[in-house]
């Protein structure tokens, strides 16, 4: 929720129903928003959403007389749009709002442009190249656009069938992982490999002139038909992305319950290096269009750590900015921004320095929760009141040092996929142990799975090559050899 051009509420509904990337009705999100902002549904001026059936009609038309798209295909994508072009009138049901109203008061943005939006209307820059690269949204797959002052200039597009997003995710499957957005497994599995399939693996995607790219289409069958994208219960399904081809090349796929192997690890280490080889390729030419040496970052793949913190050594951009909910969730910051600066035409007056714009409790109702709970928590825990918030922080670290595992709770809520302080689960770096007894006791996730350390600005060249401060956690660098 934007009020008067400032951030005022950020949440996520999957917070709310505790389902990965819920795909359904944002309900409980939309009441939290305007609980926090204080303001009852007839004061919105405007609903703001990151969808435009009607954008890129030509080249959808052109596509379907090229590519003769089975039947699923099209009707999957007459549902979504249905889905979409329905919004106003499940909004007017929720608010209580008259539909007519509600109508009147909808702005369709593409879902690009409110990928740039959410990255460079927020951002610290009064002038910028910005791109976006992602699945695909609209009919569009990478976009870049030059950001200066209250306006974004779209540069270029490229379209669907050809994306960068859906490479990563048809490996994804193949690796195992099946779920909507399991792809930062893959990225976290890749530091585990070395790269022995990349030469494979460019069979797959071919970078070519002007900074574009193409997949072989051989190998994936989103394009055709074959994949649809359900979310009956609120949780996204997307079926198999890629043809039998691609196990040909690559060898039998993973099935999620196989154990993990050498090959896995460097099938992974090969996808992240030719994912990073098309993605740089496409942001030099991004610099070579604009010449502007700031650049900030949106779209699903930006959400790519590893990635994000080679830009600076891999183009001429010097600063990146990637704000913390750069995937589809950021795309209503972006719909709301671009209504207020591009449409409206309305100044920048926010740049958003921290995640922290979700909900926030009071003590009373933290103690309140705590003593419904009372029973199971003393079946566990013992209960302690620390009301000094000098010796909380004292007794933390020194439980932290001596090789407990807390969990911190403070503040409002993170916006975005990650915990940055107010919602965390805090232990001691240093022992080489603590990440498998955090995956295994705590997380119950895969044995791989990695976690961010937390430094002290001024110490951070001591420990790491190359960085600049990240308060987002989405840019990975190199730990020095003897710090590790």
């Amino acid at each position: 929720m934007v009020e008067d051009g400032r951030l005022v509420a950020a949440v996520e509904e999957e917070r709310f129903r505790r389902l990965k990337h819920f795909a359904g009705f944002p309900a409980e999100s939309i009441r939290c928003c305007l609980k926090m902002a204080g303001a009852s549904p007839s004061d919105v001026d405007f609903f703001a959403v990151s969808r435009n059936p009607k954008a890129n009609l030509a080249r959808k038309a052109f596509f379907a007389i090229r590519h003769r798209p089975g039947p699923g295909l099209v009707v999957d994508r007459l549902k979504n749009s249905g889905l979409v072009q329905d919004l106003p009138r499940r909004i007017a049901a929720e608010l209580q709002l008259p539909v007519k109203s509600v109508r009147e008061k909808t702005r369709w943005v593409e879902h690009h442009p409110a990928h740039l939006g959410s990255a460079f209307f927020v951002s610290p820059f009064e002038e910028s190249a910005v791109c976006a690269i992602d699945g695909f949204g609209d009919f569009v797959s990478t976009s870049a656009a030059v950001g200066r002052e209250n306006k974004l200039n779209v540069i270029r597009k490229i379209f669907f069938p050809h994306s960068i997003g859906l490479l990563y995710l048809a490996l994804t499957q193949y690796l195992g992982f099946p779920k909507y957005g399991d792809e930062y497994k893959v990225m976290g599995l890749a530091a585990y490999g070395t790269p022995d399939f990349s030469s494979s693996i460019r069979k797959l995607i071919q970078p070519v002139r002007d900074g574009n790219f193409k997949l072989d289409l051989s190998y994936f069958q989103h394009w055709s038909g074959n994949v649809t994208m359900t979310w009956g219960d609120g949780e996204p399904v997307i079926t198999k992305a890629y043809t039998e081809k691609l196990e040909q090349v690559l060898g039998p796929a993973r099935q999620p319950d196989e154990p993990l192997e050498a090959r896995h690890e460097a099938i992974a280490a090969s996808l992240q290096t030719v994912f990073e080889e098309v993605a740089f390729h496409v942001l030099n030419d991004v610099y070579r269009r604009t010449k502007l040496d700031r650049l900030c970052l949106a779209g699903g793949c930006a959400m790519n750590s590893v990635m994000n913190g080679k830009i600076r050594s891999h183009t001429p951009f010097r600063e990146v900015y990637v704000q913390p909910a750069s995937g589809d969730n950021g795309t209503a910051l972006g719909a709301a921004y671009y209504v207020w600066n591009h449409v409206l035409n309305r100044s920048r007056r926010f740049i958003m320095e921290h995640a922290y714009w979700g909900p926030e409790y009071l003590q009373a109702d933290i103690q309140s929760a705590l003593e419904e709970n009372r029973r199971e928590i003393a079946a566990e825990c013992q209960m302690r009141s620390v009301p000094n918030r000098e010796e909380l922080c004292t007794w933390t670290a020194r439980a932290i040092a001596s090789g407990k595992i807390v969990g911190w709770y403070q503040g409002r809520m993170e916006w975005g996929s990650r915990a940055l302080g107010n919602r965390s689960i805090l232990a001691d770096a240093r022992r080489p142990d603590m990440r498998d007894v955090i995956n295994s006791k705590i997380k119950f996730r895969e044995k791989f799975r990695p976690f961010a350390p937390s430094v002290l600005e001024e110490y951070l060249e001591d420990y790491f090559v190359g960085a600049v401060p990240d308060p987002f956690m989405i840019q990975v660098y190199v730990v020095r050899p003897e710090k590790r």
